[in-house]
């Protein structure tokens, strides 16, 4: 908590702006604000006319800024409401008369309270100071480069509030511009710690009170020995924000776990007619080998595939753990009602015609009874879902039966079926490939929660268009992280949420950057495309976990060597610098044309027992983390050879207890394909014709790796 804070004085003020029906407050008032919460800001006066200003200026000391306080002028600079470094009578006097008649010109009918006569902060680096509140993620706090720059650098970062110290420390370094603070060309660092507590105290200041929709210290001038808000602006929120029903954790475990393993699945739609979906449901189902009840529920079948069928869900004998959902988007609220009154915890809503279709009212409706009857729905508007250790397959999409530790979701049906085509072509073995749709109710964080407890579930890749609850997804993802790594594709980079700000902090806070901050703090891998996120999925469970940072490329092509260093620094890797003995060690084995170092080059016409002495040298020392190899096809090593004793030397000192992160690009003619998926199934994440992206798959490994507390440091 913030120390010697006032919650009274704030309450009263907050009271007493509403209740004149303002939404914004002067900067007077923020001034309060501020004091109550310690935020440091220079002192200052309210004149009302130009003798109390001379006096007031005359009481601070030294220059003055002289301001426009008025609830009807938002942006005062605009306005020409500001005037700066004024200092004796004359000055101060002029400056009154100048700014009173700047914003009468302005803005005829504002109301005018008066002229704040403030202390002029001494020079030191401009920087803002932030909170918005985030549809998605509720109170975020902001900081970056200040100033009248501030919108055109839009350098600037995010973090669910509140913060803690650490947090707000971080913040700083999370800039592009972080080396300014650190003091560059002579110039002094500023006072990290009194800047990193303005952000923390803004933070505690919005949490504590959920009706301050926006809060801007811009700048606030940050020094060697401290930081000061010259400017403070507070916005009031106009809308009260509906909250979502919201369920504990352990009630989310025991309806997911009914939903992914269940007994007994009843499918309301089933059909004998080919190409209708309740019939591929019953297909998939049955052929896909799912060892538990099926119940089809049709009113004018006796019997359908072999099975006994009902007229009505509630005719189906003993406890039923899923609806599958094959009807019109018409019928889904009286069945809903229905697999309700039965006491069946899950639905699984596969009908489109919803709010998608702008049939709000339909959802709505669904949504209501499905609260009303504690029954989960997933969808609707979606291909269904896959819970491979169950062999179970409800969808109307093609089957998939190679399990494995990969948990998949997505928002869309399209690259719902991406996934399913990747996973096959790769051969990645999955726990689940779960469609979201429309997230009516059950969303991200209900399968990150499962997911996360699931021993069959080893990563976990999300393709998201929106969160409906940011925070609670952070949480889950929070719980889930120290875990097993969680890889997201966030689509749509829009900055749609700045369009209507009112403050510099909310034109800055764009939908992608908040969400890219804030999925970051909350240790998820953010995948840059569809294709990378399949790739992390895939390769994250073959890697193990890295024990430091240092990173050594052996590579058999110069060229290759270059562009795998590129790609080191792109994923915030390091590159070992490597101790003379080491390098002796390595030159022992590569011939005097080569070159040691890092990268290591042992020249693309090296035979086998080159590429085999050079790799067992990185695994074999404790001072390397990671191998990055870089194969080159020639006839003296051709790509399988080089596959086979790369998996073979891995897998031995696998076995002796070494385990470290080998990944590999593969130039050369097309046997290099086979040679890569060798070695991806031998636990070597292989690619061939890319340096990126073996290098990208360890990257993603590290970041995994730091932000589940077992590197230390964040990147």
């Amino acid at each position: 908590m913030v120390e010697s804070q006032d919650h009274e004085t704030v309450w009263a003020l907050l009271d007493s702006v509403r209740a004149a029906g303002r939404s914004a407050l002067t900067a007077p008032e923020g001034k309060i604000v501020a004091d109550a919460y310690g935020i440091a800001v220079p002192g200052e006066e309210l004149a009302q006319d130009a003798d109390e200003a001379v006096a007031f200026a005359d009481r601070l000391g030294g220059p003055v800024v002289l301001k426009i306080v008025s609830p009807d002028v938002l942006h005062k600079t605009d306005a020409g409401g500001v005037v700066v470094g004024v200092e004796g009578g004359a000055q101060v006097r002029a400056a009154f008369q100048r700014i009173i008649e700047n914003v009468q010109a302005y803005a005829p009918d504002a109301r005018i309270d008066g002229v704040q006569v403030q202390q002029l902060v001494p020079p030191g680096q401009e920087v803002i100071v932030g909170a918005v509140t985030d549809p998605t993620f509720g109170k975020v706090v902001a900081f970056g480069l200040g100033g009248v720059l501030v919108e055109v650098l839009k350098d600037i970062t995010f973090r669910l509030a509140p913060v803690t110290a650490d947090e707000a420390l971080s913040m700083l370094d999370s800039i592009g511009a972080a080396e300014i603070l650190r003091g560059v060309r002579g110039a002094p660092p500023v006072d990290r710690r009194a800047l990193a507590e303005q952000i923390r105290r803004v933070s505690q200041l919005v949490t504590d009170f959920p009706e301050i929709a926006e809060v801007d210290l811009n700048p606030v001038i940050a020094a060697p020995d401290g930081a000061i808000a010259a400017d403070i602006r507070i916005l009031l929120a106009t809308e009260t924000v509906k909250q979502r029903r919201t369920y504990p954790r352990e009630e989310i475990l025991a309806s997911m776990r009914r939903l992914m393993e269940p007994r007994s699945v009843a499918v309301i739609g089933a059909s004998n007619e080919q190409g209708k979906i309740g019939n591929s449901v019953m297909r998939n189902l049955i052929d896909g080998g799912f060892s538990g009840e099926i119940h089809p529920v049709n009113p004018r079948a006796d019997d359908i595939l072999g099975r006994k069928t009902y007229r009505s869900v509630a005719d189906v004998p003993g406890e039923v753990d899923v609806a599958v959902f094959a009807i019109p988007a018409k019928f889904v609220a009286s069945a809903l009602e229905e697999v309700g009154r039965k006491g069946i915890p899950n639905a699984v809503l596969i009908p489109s015609g919803f709010a998608e279709t702008g049939e709000h009212a339909l959802q709505d409706e669904i949504v209501a009874i499905g609260e009303r009857y504690g029954v989960r729905l997933l969808g609707p508007n979606i291909y269904g879902y896959y819970s491979t250790w169950q062999d179970l397959c409800a969808t109307f999409c093609t089957p998939y039966d190679v399990k494995g530790g990969v948990a998949l979701t997505s928002q869309s049906g399209g690259i719902g079926m991406a996934i399913l085509g990747f996973a096959r072509s790769t051969k990645t073995g999955v726990s689940a490939i779960v469609g979201l749709g429309n997230k009516s109710d059950i969303d991200e964080d209900d399968l990150l929660t499962w997911f996360g407890e699931d021993p069959n579930t080893t990563c976990i890749a999300m393709h998201l268009e929106d969160l409906k609850d940011g925070r609670a997804f952070v949480e889950a993802a929070r719980a889930t992280v120290p875990k097993k790594p969680i890889v997201v594709l966030k689509a749509g980079r829009t900055s749609a949420g700045a369009k209507a700000a009112g403050s510099h902090t909310g034109a800055l806070a764009g939908d992608d950057a908040v969400y890219d901050d804030i999925l970051r703090q909350a240790g998820v891998i953010r995948a840059p495309g569809l294709n990378d996120m399949l790739e992390y999925a895939r390769a994250l469970p073959v890697l193990p976990t890295p024990k430091g940072d240092n990173v050594v490329i052996i590579t058999g092509a110069g060229g290759s060597g270059v562009l795998l260093s590129d790609a080191i620094v792109d994923n915030g890797l390091s590159l070992m610098e490597i101790p003379p003995d080491l390098d002796a060690a390595f030159k022992a084995f590569i011939p005097p044309f080569g070159s040691a170092g890092n990268p290591i080059d042992i020249t693309g016409g090296e035979p086998p027992s080159t590429y085999e002495a050079t790799i067992r040298l990185g695994m074999e020392d404790p001072r390397i983390h990671a191998l990055v190899l870089g194969y080159w096809h020639t006839i003296v090593t051709p790509p399988m050879v080089f596959a086979e004793l790369t998996a073979r030397v891995v897998a031995e000192f696998r076995e002796r207890g070494i385990e470290k992160p080998v990944v590999a690009s593969l130039a050369g003619d097309t046997e290099v394909e086979e040679a890569s998926q060798y070695l991806f199934e031998h636990g070597v994440v292989a690619y061939p014709y890319t340096t990126e992206k073996p290098v990208a798959a360890l990257g993603a490994k590290y970041r995994w790796a730091r932000a589940a507390g077992l590197l230390g440091g964040d990147r």
